[in-house]
């Protein structure tokens, strides 16, 4: 269970659609538990009459009235609400997407001036009070930014929306103020857990939104730390720079620029690292996969590599780490159909040892094996699933790669397969299921990760420590 207003740590991945491999905008982000915390997701779609009118909040004393007509919407809460809803990613009826959130840092003179709100919201509440309601990503943007400067927040926050045409990305700077930068067409975005953005505009609205009184507040709190012929820049202002972000945090937005950008020279842990890039060749669904599951492959810092040593094995927090919950890729496709538009694409459990699944969200139902997650251990349902083969796989992780790299080929193999047979299925004129579609992935998914965990197992057990050659 989670302490009392203590976030997830995260890695966030935003790819504009012009840096897509097919157009499409893509946010991506990992739900990591804090550390020795392991949190139980589902995946589910919020029906209207299933979205609360009067809500309140778990962690903080916070409670609304929310609007009458609320959209459906998909989520992947919390299966035990042992600590509120957290619906983490979704893409409502309006083919809008939201991810929340990116938990940032901040630093003293901004909690000085705009101290965190007890009574605020917060991770817990931030899809349920926005996602419903919105019906493009700026939209998204203006009613969380709202709802921040009335109400306040108690954590510092990160949280990205998406439709066909943009990406905006919201960082939450004290207790009731804000930011946001809409994410260039052509780059992509990778944000660890500290506050990113380092370069604002403020006479540009199309590209840039804030608190309406941001810039008396970074005036009169003298936050502004560039010098009067450089661009504003909010890391410098609202964000940290401290010894833990190098080892922490730094880190992974360097391996992710790394993979698309490998002509780059950069340092681990320096903190002039770019917020946006543009990328080498277009980005892919299996490129943020590679970099949400990564743990500095062919470096020195490579837990599970041979090139450093137990010292540079362990400097860095890597991005595939054992305590992900769930993981959502938000894929916003142009020139599909209504029902075609958004892709949710979800994996449980730690990335480097798993699949990710793709499933269409105009839908009023969602499979059986990816939302009843338990609170006791199960081969009943992917969550568990995942975490099993994890758990057993990494010990010996050289002898099992092999086959996972296998059956993540081809169970995204076969993602691609299922979307581009029901798209020539509606081309061609036919009425689609879309609950049944997801089910027919569902269905596949469950064989293929069942025969992985029997594999896993198999050779696991092989490898047991108090193992003998000579058989009786």
């Amino acid at each position: 269970m989670r302490n009392n207003k203590i976030q997830d740590s995260c890695t966030t991945i935003l790819v504009g659609k012009k840096a897509s491999y097919d157009g499409s905008t893509l946010v991506a982000r990992t739900e990591d538990s804090q550390s020795g915390d392991f949190t139980p997701k589902h995946f589910l779609v919020i029906k209207p009459e299933d979205q609360p009118r009067h809500y309140k909040s778990i962690l903080s004393s916070f409670e609304i009235d929310l609007p009458d007509n609320p959209m459906t919407y998909t989520a992947i809460p919390d299966a035990l609400r042992k600590d509120g809803i957290w619906g983490e990613a979704g893409i409502n009826e309006a083919n809008v997407a939201m991810s929340e959130t990116e938990t940032l840092t901040t630093n003293s003179r901004v909690l000085g001036a705009d101290p965190f709100v007890e009574s605020g919201i917060g991770e817990e509440d931030m899809l349920t009070l926005v996602l419903p309601y919105i019906k493009s990503a700026r939209e998204g943007v203006l009613r969380l930014g709202e709802l921040l400067e009335k109400y306040g927040t108690y954590e510092p926050n990160g949280v990205a929306f998406s439709d066909v045409d943009e990406i905006w990305w919201l960082e939450t700077v004290g207790g009731h103020h804000w930011i946001a930068r809409r994410v260039p067409d052509d780059a992509y975005v990778v944000n660890p857990n500290q506050l990113g953005i380092d370069y604002f505009e403020f006479n540009n609205s199309d590209d840039y939104l804030y608190s309406s009184d941001l810039r008396d507040f970074i005036s009169e709190n003298h936050l502004d730390l560039t010098y009067s012929h450089e661009h504003f820049s909010p890391r410098y202002a609202f964000g940290s720079q401290k010894d833990k972000d190098k080892h922490y945090n730094t880190p992974r937005a360097w391996i992710a620029q790394k993979v698309l950008n490998p002509e780059l020279e950069q340092d681990p842990e320096s903190f002039f690292l770019p917020w946006q890039l543009k990328p080498y060749r277009k980005v892919t669904i299996e490129d943020i996969k590679y970099i949400l599951s990564n743990h500095y492959q062919d470096t020195p810092y490579d837990p599970y590599g041979n090139k450093g040593n137990l010292v540079s094995q362990r400097t860095y927090r890597t991005i595939g780490i054992n305590r992900t919950s769930q993981t959502a890729i938000l894929q916003m496709r142009p020139d599909q159909s209504y029902e075609t538009t958004g892709i949710q694409w979800i994996a449980y459990g730690s990335m480097p040892f798993n699949t990710i699944v793709p499933f269409f969200t105009k839908i009023t139902e969602t499979p059986t094996y990816f939302n009843n997650t338990s609170e006791n251990v199960s081969t009943d349902n992917f969550y568990w699933m995942n975490r099993l083969i994890g758990a057993l796989a990494d010990a010996h992780f050289a002898a099992h790669q092999d086959k996972i790299e296998s059956y993540q080929e081809r169970t995204i193999a076969k993602g691609h397969q299922h979307i581009k047979a029901i798209e020539k299925a509606l081309q061609n004129g036919q009425t689609i299921d879309f609950n049944q579609a997801n089910q027919t992935m569902s269905n596949y998914i469950q064989r293929e990760t069942q025969m992985l965990l029997n594999e896993i197992l198999f050779d696991s057990s092989n490898l047991m420590t108090n193992r003998f050659s000579l058989s009786d």
